[in-house]
């Protein structure tokens, strides 16, 4: 655990510093006369987001002990100018906007030309709670997956064959899950094929995505007429269960969700913190394919 830590802080605090030679020349100048407080912080950024990616990839399930019990304590010497946990909590305000560009920047796979799209909720209270639910008042709302109606938000993900995430979008809870796809932002630098479930049917959409390079493949419903496809393309669309596989670990391994949030900034945090913790995962869910020698057919597993 020890050696995964220094690791990643070694990449977040290369990536800060130049984040924040870029920034620097964004910045208005100050006034010469104006008395300002530029004190750093204790805690720089890259060690906020280090701890934060840390302890998603911890067995802790608590963030306050996490902190007070074995950063303060067994990591004292590799993080000797800690604050207090109620401060800590404030500067994941600050590291957010930087974890959110490392993590599109540094964290995020490659396109292979096959791909995977889903969403998972995003649960922030029990259905038991929903009316007396105020942290995400207004924000959350109440949504219908498979497993049945929550309340909270949808992750949706494009992930590879090799279990690398290609890109993700985070939305309301009673968003449809097309409505993502129809953008440029969540398939930005997607081509190939793309395999989804039944639930992102529809005419104007394939051909909106195949314009764009994008093929998309689905099963068919009852009620409808059967397509032709390709042997390959059914296997690949059996196997789309990588996704879920992957859904499964981000949610108990790297515990992005949770029902312990007290403000809307945090859960992105613990969120993009979780995303980027499963990125340094040693082994992901992947589809490993095999070309045998004599026919040179495509096997996979």
């Amino acid at each position: 655990m020890k050696d995964k830590i220094t690791e990643i802080f070694f990449y977040t605090d290369e990536f800060c510093k130049e984040y924040y030679k870029i920034m620097e020349g964004f910045q208005l100048p100050e006034e010469t006369n104006k008395r300002t407080r530029n004190k750093p912080c204790k805690l720089s950024d890259s060690e906020v987001i280090t701890i934060l990616i840390a302890f998603q990839l911890g067995n802790f399930r608590n963030l306050k002990h996490f902190y007070q019990d074995y950063i303060q304590v067994v990591l004292k010497s590799d993080f000797p100018k800690t604050v207090s946990y109620n401060r800590f909590v404030e500067l994941q305000r600050k590291a957010l906007l930087p974890m959110v560009i490392f993590l599109k920047l540094m964290r995020l796979g490659t396109c292979t030309g096959i791909s995977f799209v889903d969403s998972t909720p995003i649960r922030v209270c029990d259905n038991k709670r929903i009316f007396n639910h105020k942290v995400f008042q207004g924000i959350a709302t109440r949504g219908k997956s498979t497993m049945g109606y929550f309340f909270g938000f949808k992750l949706h993900i494009v992930v590879s064959e090799t279990g690398d995430i290609l890109n993700f979008v985070i939305t309301q809870g009673n968003v449809d899950d097309r409505a993502p796809v129809k953008e440029d932002n969540l398939l930005k630098n997607i081509f190939g094929k793309l395999f989804a479930d039944r639930g992102y049917i529809s005419q104007p959409l394939f051909e909106q995505l195949f314009m764009k390079d994008i093929q998309l493949v689905t099963g068919i419903k009852q009620n409808m007429k059967n397509r032709l496809m390709s042997i390959m393309d059914k296997i690949l669309l059996r196997k789309r269960s990588i996704i879920e596989t992957i859904n499964d670990e981000l949610k108990n391994i790297c515990q992005v969700e949770h029902s312990r949030h007290r403000s809307f900034t945090n859960f992105l945090s613990n969120l993009i913190s979780g995303l980027i913790a499963y990125s340094y995962l040693p082994k992901k869910p992947r589809i490993r394919f095999d070309k045998e020698p004599n026919f040179g057919q495509l096997v996979i597993y």
